[in-house]
């Protein structure tokens, strides 16, 4: 999923198209091509992420919390659900966690894009140092989390809700009833459960992804030529 989702922006940032004439970059263009690159992502590696979410719920009956689809292990999930429902079985939420992706990732590449443009202009590091690429990292490590946990406690509770026979979800039509619900019986504070997890998983994950992502294209574009 980051392979393809880095890469895409990646691509789109070398040959120019995220920046303006005068050779500053645009937020606007930023954020729209994060979304892509991170839908293009997300798309492909849905049945990856479903039948992750089946196996991280999984638990003994007396402590299990949702539905439960005892599954035996990656490989025999996707069979067992592509046999019963087909190979738009696989791709099942798919469409209901593109929100959350395009959210998360125009937030996260346009936050990291525009502080390293902003800390480059206001000269705080030492040109091409690898703290403008930590710093910017870090301020995206925070607005992503922000802007993408509602989204992930929605997109948990589409891709583990029970099915019909047909393999449509039981408890939610989508993700924004989801997120409706959520915040009608849980409140505002209900979707934002699990933030704390959420930055320790995806900060340091947005950090140093970033980061090595940032160091490697600069060592590429420096000694590969």
């Amino acid at each position: 999923m980051n392979g393809i989702r880095l890469g895409t922006y990646g691509l789109a940032e070398a040959r120019g198209y995220l920046h303006s004439a005068d050779g500053t970059l645009n937020p606007v263009r930023s954020a729209a091509a994060g979304a892509l690159a991170g839908v293009m992502g997300a798309y492909l590696g849905s049945p990856i992420y479903m039948v992750k979410t089946h196996l991280q719920a999984q638990a003994a009956s007396e402590i299990a919390v949702g539905h439960q689809y005892k599954h035996q292990g990656m490989f025999q999930a996707l069979t067992k659900i592509g046999q019963k429902h087909g190979l738009v079985g696989l791709w099942r939420g798919a469409l209901g966690g593109l929100p959350r992706v395009i959210v998360g990732s125009s937030t996260q590449l346009c936050t990291f894009s525009s502080t390293k443009d902003l800390l480059s202009q206001w000269e705080i590091f030492p040109a091409q140092s690898w703290k403008v690429a930590l710093a910017a990292a870090m301020v995206s490590g925070i607005a992503v989390v922000l802007a993408m946990t509602p989204f992930d406690v929605a997109s948990t509770r589409l891709y583990n809700q029970p099915t019909d026979a047909q393999g449509k979800g039981l408890m939610y039509r989508g993700i924004l009833d989801a997120l409706l619900q959520t915040a009608r019986t849980e409140g505002i504070l209900g979707m934002y459960k699990g933030i704390g997890a959420s930055y320790f998983r995806l900060g340091p994950h947005t950090i140093l992804s970033l980061f090595f992502w940032d160091q490697l294209r600069f060592f590429y574009h420096t000694y590969a030529k």
